[in-house]
């Protein structure tokens, strides 16, 4: 049910120089999906009366990406004043006059934040009835970060800027996780005392912790149990750490249900793949995307699936595949690539070094090695000869082939698009179909071999070549000698 006594702040202003990147920070992803995605998924579970975005850097790429998850987010643009306070201040201004509740603040480039520690931090600051509780961790190394100061008996008293701070400060280990729920009434009253009489020249939404320390208000500080969970993302060092924990945290989901990992470390699976019961994942696989998975299938290794769907008890190793159906039963690889619109039927195969696009081979039917086979339909049960290329395209227009059901083609095949093949239909070695071949008929290009008697010692006197074939013909004529003396 939906909190009516709670509103989400997610901060997405920034521009996230660290990055070196002309993508926004936000919108650089893990998992498959992008930093500010995780955050509003998380903010999603927590079911409040109002979530508000705030944004400036690249504002309509980041928008587009905010609706996409998260359509009911209210959009507040931080103007030309710097600052998460500033940030927060208009994105309050931005809540119903009326709204009487909480206001939880979340960093958008924190993609680790669960639901359930926010939750502990909202009941938590509900508990003590205190004005404001931030989340707080220990790290070993906290350069960078606000620092939680604390009193004498252990309560907390102020955050200061890492730029702002003492090497007194600096020396503290605690930090401030860039989370925090408020009192409504209290955030309103003290961001308006906010000054940008700082190192940075910002409006600090730290300041509003000393401010209601000093009008003697309650401010508390709940320490996470796992640091990973509030570190945030400011470069791709940070990325790709980040990247990393939460993909040994999906591995070790799906092991849990059922799902055989033979190597965690170098298997990367996108949060929104799916993957059934007594599925096999091998070394150096990517499940990427949209992928699912059904049970009994062996996938790699070394192999990307991207938005794929392969059937129960299929075997799939070193492949790239995009946009493609596997059935039940089928087999692909090694070394194979399939394009997006490709469609293995069950029990079929695509082999060796084969690369498929936007087609369809039906049940059972085989393309085993060393093809290219675009814009084609093939049957039930064909086999489709080694080396076999369609040749889909004229220079202006794609064009189909259509290979019937039960049919035999020959090695080294070329079939000139459009033509259709029928069922039951053989084509020769070394064959070009380029007009449609009926049902149950043979398909050759009939062309007689000539052998030239005598070409290489007449054109390439001297070679190796011309040697070794004096050298056949003298043995061949020795060895008919006894014969004819005989004779």
């Amino acid at each position: 049910m939906t909190d009516q006594k709670l509103a989400i702040i997610v901060l997405a202003a920034g521009q996230g120089t660290r990055m070196k990147s002309s993508t926004p920070k936000l919108l650089h992803e893990i998992a498959g999906v992008p930093l500010i995605g995780h955050v509003l998924a998380t903010a999603g579970e927590l079911d409040a009366a109002y979530t508000v975005s705030v944004v400036r850097h690249e504002r309509d790429r980041v928008v587009e990406v905010i609706e996409d998850h998260f359509p009911s987010s209210i959009i507040v643009d931080q103007d030309d004043l710097p600052g998460t306070g500033r940030a927060v201040e208009q994105a309050v201004a931005g809540l119903p006059d009326d709204f009487d509740g909480d206001v939880l603040v979340v960093s958008g480039d924190v993609p680790l934040l669960d639901a359930d520690t926010l939750r502990g931090l909202i009941a938590e600051h509900r508990a003590t009835a205190a004005s404001a509780t931030l989340l707080s961790a220990e790290l070993e190394d906290a350069t960078g970060y606000g620092r939680i100061v604390r009193t004498a008996d252990g309560m907390l008293d102020r955050i200061v800027e890492h730029k702002d701070a003492t090497d007194s400060e600096r020396a503290l280990h605690e930090i401030n996780a860039g989370v925090y729920v408020f009192g409504v009434h209290e955030l309103r009253d003290q961001l308006a005392r906010v000054t940008t009489e700082n190192a940075q020249g910002e409006k600090y939404l730290t300041d509003v912790i000393g401010l209601l320390r000093r009008a003697g208000s309650d401010v508390a500080a709940v320490t996470v149990a796992e640091p990973w969970l509030v570190s945030g993302v400011n470069d791709r060092a940070q990325l790709s750490a980040a990247a990393l924990k939460l993909n040994a945290l999906i591995v070790r989901g799906w092991q849990l249900n059922g799902v055989t990992v033979v190597d965690p470390a170098t298997t990367w699976i996108d949060l929104k793949s799916s993957l059934a019961e007594d599925v096999t994942i091998l070394p150096g696989t990517q499940i990427k995307g949209a992928t699912s998975i059904a049970r009994g299938a062996t996938v790699g290794p070394d192999t990307t699936l991207v938005d794929c769907e392969v059937g129960e008890d299929a075997v799939v190793k070193r492949t790239d595949a995009t946009l493609s159906v596997i059935g039940v039963g089928a087999s692909v690889g090694p070394f194979a690539y399939l394009r997006p619109n490709t469609v293995l039927d069950a029990d079929g195969k695509i082999g060796t070094f084969v690369e498929t696009k936007n087609s369809h081979i039906g049940p059972g039917s085989k393309v085993p090695h060393l093809s290219y086979i675009g814009d084609t339909e093939v049957g039930q049960g064909s086999n489709v000869g080694a080396g076999t290329i369609t040749a889909n395209y004229d220079g202006v227009n794609k064009h189909r082939t259509v290979v019937g059901s039960h049919v035999r083609t020959g090695s080294h095949n070329v079939f000139v698009a459009p033509v259709r093949i029928g069922d039951g239909a053989y084509t020769g070695a070394g064959t070009v179909v380029r007009k449609d071949v009926p049902a149950g008929a043979l398909a050759i290009n009939v062309a007689p071999q000539r052998n030239m008697a005598g070409w290489v010692e007449q054109n390439r006197p001297g070679s190796a070549a011309a040697q070794a074939a004096q050298a056949e013909q003298s043995a061949q004529h020795s060895a008919q000698a006894p014969d004819e003396i005989g004779e």
